[in-house]
């Protein structure tokens, strides 16, 4: 750890830029294999399905039905599973809330209200079971609750308490005694140049390598590229993990690992500062 110091540091004396200086190069370590992805033992999330339309049948008696009227192969398949969406409310939805708690996604309080914060939890499944990136949960995504595997592990070696950051997947996963205890969807360097007001430019980009935590901020901080929520800075005070009201799928940032503000408000508080390992992949 000390020679990655060595070469951020002092590359990094300026005063906290919000992930100003990407123009620097990173250290970076290779990639270490993935052991074999476990499955979570559990049962299927219940969700209510509508009852299959009824279609009436014409007697042997009475004439023959326009063709309009005869059932279809449509009309005779199956019921899928309904789509959940953003703006939906009941009991299915809370359900889904409390599958998605249950496998350290945060969803939020499971009210049964399929807002922003549930959304986000959708997100960061979907992007560990290598689903498509939706707005809805799908009957494969329901599937894949009922049997879901665990992110991959990036540092299997790299400390009981740790965050690991999977660039590739787009994920944050925070691990404290060997175990998950959160998963959170992330966007990270966009990759777009820039330039700091009144400072150098460079390309948006999220370093990786081993790193610890630096120091904490609580609350809106303000910087020259703009504003970070409760931010747990990892390099200096110059890339941290923080809130932000803009978390896309996309990766937007200039080079800091945005969490949704519903995580910010409490990540800090599971992850000790300084000094908790930081290992970020792509």
């Amino acid at each position: 750890m000390r020679s990655v110091w060595l070469i951020v540091l002092p590359v990094l004396a300026l005063a906290v830029t919000a992930c100003g200086a990407t123009s620097v190069p990173a250290p970076t370590a290779p990639p270490q294999p993935a052991p074999s992805v476990p499955r979570i033992a559990s049962t299927p999330l219940p969700v209510s399905t509508p009852p299959p339309a009824s279609v009436s049948t014409p007697s042997a008696a009475s004439s023959p039905a326009p063709a309009s009227s005869a059932p279809t192969a449509a009309s005779s398949a199956p019921a899928a599973a309904p789509v959940l969406q953003p703006g939906m409310r009941g009991p299915a939805v809370a359900q889904l809330q409390q599958r998605l708690a249950v496998l350290r996604y945060y969803p939020g309080p499971a009210d049964g209200r399929f807002g922003t914060d549930t959304l986000e939890a959708v997100w960061a499944f979907q992007e560990v079971q290598g689903l498509p990136v939706e707005d809805a949960v799908s009957s494969a995504m329901q599937r894949a609750l009922a049997d879901p595997r665990l992110p991959a592990v990036l540092v299997p070696g790299g400390g009981s308490l740790r965050v690991e950051i999977n660039l590739a997947v787009g994920v944050l996963v925070l691990y404290r005694g060997n175990q998950v205890a959160l998963i959170s969807h992330v966007s990270y360097g966009g990759g777009y140049y820039f330039c700091v007001p009144g400072g150098g430019c460079g390309y948006a980009v999220t370093p990786t390598g081993n790193f610890t935590t630096t120091a904490f901020m609580p609350g809106w901080v303000t910087v020259p590229l703009g504003q970070m929520y409760n931010p747990v800075f990892f390099i200096g005070t110059a890339f941290a993990i923080h809130g932000d009201t803009y978390v896309p799928v996309q990766p937007v940032s200039h080079g800091c690992v945005r969490i949704p503000m519903d995580i910010a408000a409490f990540f800090h508080t599971l992850v000790p500062t300084p000094g908790t390992p930081v290992y970020v992949r792509r």
